[in-house]
């Protein structure tokens, strides 16, 4: 896709799953890229498989729920490229457990990594979109944004936060070349599920056969690329359970209710 020769682009999260398939994608289709994520030899590794020039890419080690930092790490970035056309904020964590059992440090962690750390680098990179009167968010949220499932409360809370976030920054900023896309992945063959946090915040270290029986992560990195390109504001990207639990909370909410009582999506 030529729309996307030379854009810069900016993906946490980078090291894996969608994050890294995005890289990729960026990459193929002639994109300078940030790589953000918190292990640096991953992002190395990355960056290495991405097949492109080292004045085509910066490897920048960022931990998204240090959000403190944002501004600094955009900074860097700025400095590099001169701008960011693209950010895509995709940086992630899971967590499984009950709410009554769910440390509150659990729940810091998830708000801290899924919401806060992209809401922080979203601002401190917006002014200098705002000076160049464009520039694209894409945000990776998740089917767990419109609806809910068992044991993920944090989790739901982290994506349902996302949106009206993003929702209320389209709003505000749309008329002033900022563009928003929010994306919403049902079950992923990445490793969301081995990562995700116990009760006591230690990860569970094992996969979930729904997650590894999911869309391929490159197949969902191609669908966001095109939906950039066509100014799509929200995509879903998930199977037909997935979907049809969408409408029913949308236009059976009590349904939804009962049925999720009794049913677990995940």
């Amino acid at each position: 896709m030529a729309y996307f020769e030379n854009k810069v682009v900016w993906i946490t999260g980078a090291s894996s799953g969608i994050g890294e398939a995005l890289a990729y994608t960026f990459a193929k289709n002639g994109a300078k890229i940030i790589l953000s994520a918190r292990r640096e030899e991953e992002l190395k590794r990355v960056a290495e498989n991405c097949k492109i020039s080292s004045d085509k890419y910066l490897i920048l080690p960022f931990d998204v729920s240090k959000y403190e930092e944002a501004e600094s790490k955009a900074k860097e970035a700025i400095a590099r490229f001169g701008q960011i056309d693209i950010l895509v904020n995709n940086a992630g964590l899971s967590h499984w457990s009950k709410i009554k059992d769910m440390g509150m440090d659990v729940l810091r962690k998830i708000i801290d990594t899924n919401f806060m750390g992209g809401a922080a680098l979203t601002k401190a990179v917006l002014p200098s979109m705002l000076e160049k009167k464009k520039g694209q968010i894409v945000v990776i949220s998740s089917i767990l944004g419109k609806i809910v499932t068992h044991k993920q409360a944090a989790y739901n809370a982290s994506k349902h936060a996302l949106h009206g976030f993003f929702d209320t920054l389209r709003a505000e900023y749309g008329g002033d070349g900022i563009k928003v896309l929010i994306v919403c992945p049902g079950f992923v063959n990445t490793n969301v599920a081995k990562n995700s946090l116990d009760r006591n915040g230690n990860p569970i270290g094992r996969n979930n056969k729904m997650i590894e029986s999911g869309l391929d992560s490159i197949y969902v990195s191609e669908q966001i690329l095109k939906a950039i390109q066509n100014n799509k504001e929200e995509i879903l990207l998930a199977g037909s359970k997935e979907k049809f639990g969408v409408l029913m909370k949308r236009f059976a909410p009590r349904l939804f209710s009962k049925f999720i009582s009794n049913n677990k999506l995940a």
